[in-house]
């Protein structure tokens, strides 16, 4: 089917408002095509303007899009919307509003928002220039996709490069007032960070790329303070974002590699050569663009080992790429290079065996043992059961006509290897008789009554069993430790619900030693990872203590059963990922900086072994980490770098080095700071200072911080880049490329791990150790979820893009098709996470990086409902977590579609569950409220809702209420 074609749905089957909403002004915003993106303006008779409005209206650099005529949308009409709204919704499409596009299909949609009966109070304001001068872009030629106006006539800020020769302007600083940028443009939130200028001839290499991509190593600051007093001043954090891989496997992530082993480094400061050095001499040294030092070129940095000939040294990947790895030599080696090896700990209590999860475990392992990394041949793997006692199996090789025999341990006390040969076993020898006892693995426990689980000497066995090599411990537990050393209580968590003390009675570690041991383990190169799976109180905050210092990561899985397959579906495809992933083993990470520059904290799961080198066991793929920098020294030099260098052994046994450079510039100017200030890096490092926060005082006060950090940052952007202008009615101002930092802060001051109200410890522990560790992509929608309008939505989402091909060449090429599948699932233009964006007859998708959330208008058409569920009324839908039925419907096929694309990821092992909810219909009856399956629809609509962070939450503000604290406590 073309994915132009439109189906004809029957009109809602309720009277929809078309009146102008209220608090519309007839006056435009400014920048904004006359009609266009204006709640209410789309008339027909504007259609016949559309063409000429385009031109003049779309950005910078903006290409003209296809007019779309007065035509319902797939869906549209019928769906409850009105011939006006379809119209602006159309030409909402086309983004001729410039600065105003919020990305929200819904705004030209003139019908009563979810559950209120006037329009939302998000409207529009008329906007006027804050001069009278011409339009200017945003930074990087109108990366933003809108019209901006500077903030004043600062001039551009120029750098002097390093041959003397005047440098590119710096990013220019325009500004915004917050509350007329409501509803807040979300489509900046996946918008790439400010750009960063560096002078003319920084690189030696003037042909090669330019700094690092940013989804490997971010700055909070694209341009560096020259002095400490400066960064002091601006209130802003100086941190890094770091993520060495970003991809769960080496075959999605291609980085340069140095395979010689010829590796230079600064004989000072050990920094590695790099793109940005000078060489000198004639190309006999080189000078370090860290301490300045001037070092020698290797003797072989020009030959070719390979083809034994000369080679020409700008040909070399370290000084083409800003991301390369070397292949160590032999000094780099302290012995061989280990194995990677696994060692599995399996709850066998009665609980685990009640519940499902032993044989699910075991059945996932058993389906994954081909895909677990084992290039080599040297993967090891070890299998062990806890419940009262430890269970140790002796898994004979292969060649042998012997079976897996069970070695029992009952004194936890003192607790020993039972056997020194056969437990930790080759997986390539082995593999046959691993099968077998992973297919009999639950058969041994079948007659089980013990309730203990005593993790505690299972970790220690476990330790003790690798801890002359290192390797990956992996605990699957459905039961709370109850035996040996590191036994746990449950605690009273009714006491201090809503207290001060709340953080430290329930989020701390209720017993020191899993701490203390994460440490030694980290210590022997082992990294513990844990997968909690159970419908009882697990103690997250004590249990996480074991990944956190050991680069590994807790897996929580609530109210977990066998008994849904959709519980099963997420735990196994999570455990197929997280083995299949490639890690890097006994890694170190070091993070250098220029004369003048401190690593002062880190941030994330690993261990700091000194002041400046962090310690990983395995370095997981799915993590990333925040380094705060200090500046001690007046910054001399027209451009800064900084170097993160992992030292590591792959999977396969190849020591390697991963290296990111990045260069930045320095500027004695306040406002040169603020307009290259990376507004999501910011919010990443506020989202660890807020966790420390909680952990080391309370979490009023973590919220407190998030709040008065933000107010520091508007009063000294408004006192040192605006001026004047105070008093109550003032503006809200801040650089444009920061106005999604207070939505940020704000929607993390709403969620789970820092929220008031009654949240069950374990899952406030989890959503703490999420903040922490995951890559930021995902953390920005794990604090501000994404939404998405499916009732409603172009007709190319949910189908495979189509790129068109150019006439010219069309013409040259008369058997070629006009336009080419590239098979990558559209998704629709995102809106507002907010509930007055949410129509009763509509339907919604949420996203919040960790579960979806399938919202169905309580007054959806039978239409609909028919095209998704194949049922005749939104009464009869099923809610709960599910999954969409698999009809022959185009319709259904598309919002499959969008919800199978949304849980790839080739960066996360996380596979998200579906949760379909019906709305509030007009004919609700409070008469439902004491029916069992109505309060469980009640408890889902409230967990959703919570996700709608630009609303009230509970006891908290909307974000519009809270831009207005901001302006007071400015003001004040």
């Amino acid at each position: 089917m073309s994915h132009k074609s439109r189906r004809a749905y029957p009109s809602a089957q309720y009277q929809v408002a078309a009146d102008q909403p209220l608090g519309v002004s007839s006056q435009l915003p400014y920048g904004v095509a006359p009609g266009v993106g204006v709640p209410g303006v789309g008339v027909p008779q504007q259609q016949q303007q559309a063409a000429q409005l385009q031109q003049q209206a779309l950005p910078s650099g903006g290409q003209p899009q296809q007019f779309i005529p007065a035509q319902p949308p797939y869906g549209a009409g019928q769906y409850g919307t009105d011939d006006a709204s379809v119209l602006a919704q159309g030409m909402n499409s086309l983004n001729l509003n410039g600065a105003q596009n919020s990305g929200v299909g819904a705004m030209g949609n003139a019908v009563p928002a979810y559950g209120q009966q006037t329009h939302p109070s998000y409207v529009q304001q008329p906007q006027v220039p804050y001069q009278n001068v011409p339009i200017q872009p945003a930074y990087g030629g109108g990366a933003y996709g809108q019209q901006q106006v500077p903030q004043q006539s600062f001039g551009a800020s120029n750098l002097v490069s390093p041959n003397g020769t005047p440098a590119l302007p710096l990013n220019q600083l325009y500004q915004t007032d917050l509350l007329r940028d409501l509803p807040p443009p979300i489509q900046e939130l996946v918008l790439p960070p400010p750009p960063i200028v560096i002078p003319p001839g920084t690189t030696v290499n003037p042909n090669s790329e330019a700094n690092a991509p940013y989804e490997y190593l971010r700055s909070t600051l694209n341009v560096i303070p020259n002095n400490g007093s400066l960064l002091k001043k601006s209130k802003l954090p100086f941190a890094l974002v770091l993520r060495p891989y970003n991809a769960l496997r080496d075959e999605d992530e291609k980085v340069a590699v140095s395979d010689d082993c010829i590796i230079s480094r600064c004989r000072r400061c050990r920094a590695y050569i790099n793109k940005f050095i000078q060489f000198t001499e004639n190309g006999r040294r080189w000078r370090c663009n860290f301490c300045n030092l001037q070092n020698d070129v290797p003797s072989a940095f020009d030959y070719d080992q390979t083809t034994k000939v000369e080679k020409n040294r700008m040909e070399r990947p370290e000084l083409n790429h800003s991301v390369v790895e070397f292949i160590a030599p032999p000094a780099y080696l302290v012995r061989t290079p280990q194995p990677l090896i696994y060692v599995f700990v399996l709850d066998v209590s009665i609980k685990s065996m009640q519940n499902g999860l032993l044989g699910t475990v075991t059945r996932t392992i058993l389906e994954t043992l081909d895909r677990i990394p084992n290039k080599d041949g040297r993967t090891k793997v070890a299998f062990m059961g806890v419940d009262s006692s430890l269970y140790f199996f002796n898994i004979p090789a292969d060649e042998t006509d012997k079976d897996a025999s069970m070695l029992v341990i009952s004194d936890l006390e003192d607790v020993f290897i039972p056997s020194p040969d056969n437990l930790l076993v080759d997986l390539k020898l082995c593999h046959n008789n691993i099968e077998k006892l992973l297919n009999n693995f639950a058969n041994f426990f079948i007659n089980t009554t013990s309730e203990g689980f005593a993790l505690g000497p299972a970790l220690k066995a476990s330790r003790h069993l690798i801890q002359s090599i290192g390797g990956k411990v992996i605990v699957f537990s459905s039961s709370l430790p109850s035996e040996g050393v590191g036994k746990l209580s449950i605690r009273d968590e009714e006491s201090f619900f809503g207290k001060p003390k709340e953080a430290s009675a329930l989020l701390t570690p209720n017993d020191s030693f899993y701490k203390s041991f994460a440490i030694d383990c980290n210590k022997s190169q082992v990294t513990i990872d844990m997968f909690l799976a159970a419908s009882t109180y697990q103690d997250v905050a004590t249990l996480s203590n074991l990944p956190r210092y050991t680069a590994g990561q807790t897996h929580f899985y609530p109210a977990w059963t066998a008994t849904k397959l959709e519980d099963v579906t997420k735990l196994s495809k999570e455990i197929s990922n997280h083995l299949s992933m490639d890690i890097e083993l006994e890694a170190v990470l070091r993070v250098r900086g220029s004369s003048g520059l401190r690593m002062s904290s880190f941030y994330g799961n690993f261990f700091n072994r000194s002041s400046d080198l962090c310690s990983f066991p395995t370095f997981p793929r799915d993590q990333s980490y925040v380094i705060e920098v200090a500046i001690d020294e007046n910054m001399i030099r027209p451009v800064a770098c900084i170097q993160a260098a992992v030292l590591h052994t792959t999977a396969f046994g190849e020591r390697r080095i991963r290296v990111i450079t990045v260069a930045l510039p320095v500027s004695k100017e306040l406002k040169d700071i603020y307009a290259s200030a990376d507004q999501l890096a910011i919010a990443n490092y506020f989202t660890h200072r807020a966790i420390e926060k909680t952990f080391s005082s309370s979490l009023n006060d973590a919220r407190d911080f998030l709040t008065k950090s933000m107010v520091e940052i508007l009063a000294t952007f408004k006192k040192e880049l605006v001026g004047g202008n105070i008093g109550s009615s003032s503006p809200l101002q801040l650089c444009t490329n920061l106005r999604m930092l207070p939505l940020l802060l704000h929607a993390l001051t709403k969620h789970i791990a820092l929220r008031t109200g009654r949240v069950p410890s374990d899952h406030r522990a989890n959503a703490l150790n999420l903040l922490g560790s995951i890559p930021l992509p995902q953390l920005v929608q794990y604090i501000y979820p994404t939404v998405y309008s499916l009732h409603d939505m172009a007709d190319e989402c949910g189908l495979p893009e189509v790129a068109e091909v150019d006439e010219e060449q069309q013409q040259q090429e008369e058997e070629q098709p006009l336009a080419i599948s590239t098979g990558e699932i559209v998704l629709p233009e995102p809106i507002n996470a907010a509930s007055e964006w949410l129509a009763k007859y509509g339907l919604y998708l949420i996203n919040n990086s960790s579960e979806l959330f399938l919202w169905v208008g309580g007054d959806a058409v039978p239409q609909l409902v028919n095209d998704l569920f194949g049922l005749n009324d939104v009464s009869e839908i099923p809610i709960g977590k599910r999954e969409l039925p698999v009809l022959e419907s185009e319709f259904n096929m598309r919002v499959r579609n969008i919800v199978n694309k949304i849980r790839e990821g080739k960066d996360t092992i996380v596979f998200k569950n579906l949760y379909v909810i019906r709305g509030q219909s007009s004919h609700e009856s409070s008469s439902y409220q004491n029916d069992p399956s109505f309060r469980e629809l009640l408890a889902l609509r409230i967990w959703a809702l919570n996700d709608l962070v630009e609303d009230r939450v509970q006891s908290t503000s909307s974000f519009k209420e809270f831009l207005g604290q901001l302006r007071e406590k400015i003001s004040n």
